[in-house]
């Protein structure tokens, strides 16, 4: 059984304050905790039930430190409604310092605050083999426990950093093709685009914002043939990634 001050440690990690001075952040489901375990994240502890220890004895016999608990201390201590396997506290990363190659394909994602759809766009970013997202500091947090759980596991092999996007973009203008999501854009259908170069996607609501559009040097679109008006970021974002990756087939 969980203490009360465990539970109240792992329920403060919830918030972003504490995440950042523990310098900690929770994992929680079967899937993201089994990813963590093969991770190079440092783990801080780890709980378990007594059927994922009895399916994952091989992995937790790996020199992990953990306790076995109910699935109600799970829940207690968790935000999920129900947790009938794992739970783990983990050390945030030090990322190593930022480096764009000519050839590399990142995604900047400006003012994005629904932690969902930062979740899902990192998801996103792992199928297609991007490795590094960069956010506006105004974007939600990596380690928020609904961004850890939107991406199923892929936080472990992204690498997110948080700047001042306007700033950096600039500084990339020059040796980089910066391409902006904009419904002023060009038809991304129409367009033969090379796998590499910055994507920035903007907030669902208002767009790119002013003063990082000045720094994108192509507007892009998909194109519609019903009449919705918009579609969710994280959605926006496969589509449009999916074409820049279509032309290495």
């Amino acid at each position: 059984m969980l203490s009360k001050a465990v539970i109240k440690y792992i329920n403060s990690l919830q918030v972003k304050k504490y995440r950042n001075q523990h310098q900690a952040f929770v994992v929680e489901g079967a899937k993201s905790v089994i990813e963590l375990l093969q991770s190079g994240f440092e783990l801080q502890h780890v709980y378990v039930t007594e059927s994922f220890e009895k399916e994952h004895s091989r992995l937790l016999s790996k020199g992990i430190t953990y306790d076995v608990v109910s699935e109600a201390d799970l829940v207690r201590a968790g935000t999920y409604a129900s947790n009938n396997a794992a739970l783990a506290v983990a050390h945030m990363r030090q990322l190593p310092t930022i480096t764009i190659r000519p050839t590399d394909l990142v995604l900047a994602l400006d003012d994005i605050r629904d932690p969902g759809n930062i979740g899902t766009i990192i998801r996103i970013a792992d199928w297609y083999g991007i490795e590094t997202i960069v956010c506006s500091e105004t974007c939600a947090d990596f380690y928020n426990p609904k961004v850890i759980a939107a991406t199923m596991g892929s936080f472990t092999r992204m690498q997110v950093y948080y700047l001042n996007l306007e700033n950096w973009l600039q500084q990339h203008a020059t040796m980089h093709q910066i391409y902006g999501a904009s419904l002023d854009g060009e038809n991304i259908h129409q367009m033969k685009l090379k796998p590499q170069g910055i994507v920035v996607m903007g907030n669902e609501a208002n767009g790119i914002r002013p003063e990082v559009a000045r720094q994108i040097n192509r507007l892009i679109k998909i194109p519609a043939f019903g009449h919705a008006e918009s579609l969710n970021v994280a959605t926006a974002t496969a589509i449009i990634i999916d074409n820049f990756r279509r032309w290495e087939l």
